[in-house]
């Protein structure tokens, strides 16, 4: 008994070291430490049997980790046919290459919302959408889309969440999520990023479900709350368009 509970705990060890690699591709054995608070020999331990196995490999002159080849070979053999990252994208470009302003889209995993699909606009000053970003559902309205569409009780697990920014009023969050299940939209300037603004509609699938939220978003010099309104219509269409292919 107490051998597989020190494999597991290996296990999951060795996946929080791959986790860390979200969002920077590159690491020193110091990050990777700091981020698992795991020590060094253990990481350093776990780091050697991941190289052998092909999961992460080391530049020998910079001594970083990234992720290694296996990684990709394994991402190939997923099942796609009813992947929304896969099956929206067309729609996501064309509304890209309409409006020209970055097209993201995110799904919700526990008290958090992932970016798994981007598509970014192609003028010189646009909104940096990194796929594999985790971020909470306090803030957003991507976040406010997925709350007010989500049923059960996620809603209070968001509002009693210890990490609760502490600068963001409850009722008025409440309030919000009211008002976009009736307007049927969240719009938000500069809640996470200065300078940063976002219009956000949901995916339902055929059956109704919430599918994903999907978000324009822009300086807010070319995205203001009159110009993001008028992109609703348009943000409507794609997401009924996507809902039809789940």
């Amino acid at each position: 008994m107490e051998e597989k509970k020190t494999t597991t705990r290996a296990a999951e060890r060795a996946l929080d070291i791959l986790l860390c690699f979200v969002g920077k591709p590159e690491l020193a054995m110091r990050e990777i430490v700091e981020k698992t608070e795991l020590s060094k020999s253990t990481v350093f331990r776990l780091l050697a049997t991941l190289e052998t196995k092909g999961f992460v490999k080391r530049d020998a002159d910079t001594e970083k980790y990234s992720l290694g080849f296996r990684i990709w070979e394994l991402a190939n053999h997923i099942n796609r046919s009813d992947d929304p990252a896969i099956l929206f994208l067309p729609e996501m470009e064309r509304l890209r290459d309409e409006i020209d302003e970055t097209v993201s889209l995110y799904v919700r995993d526990g008290l958090e919302r992932v970016r798994i699909q981007a598509v970014e606009s192609q003028q010189a000053i646009r909104r940096v959408a990194p796929i594999g970003a985790r971020l909470p559902l306090s803030v957003g309205a991507s976040s406010k889309v997925i709350v007010a569409y989500t049923e059960g009780d996620l809603l209070g697990k968001v509002l009693s969440d210890p990490m609760w920014p502490s600068g963001i009023d409850r009722d008025l969050y409440i309030k919000q999520l009211q008002e976009i299940r009736t307007q049927e939209y969240a719009i938000s300037m500069e809640e996470r990023e200065a300078g940063t603004s976002a219009v956000s509609v949901a995916i339902h699938s055929r059956a109704g479900n919430l599918i994903a939220a999907l978000v324009l978003s822009g300086p807010i010099s070319r995205m203001n709350e009159e110009q993001m309104i008028q992109y609703v219509p348009r943000l409507v269409k794609a997401a009924e368009e996507m809902g039809k292919l789940v």
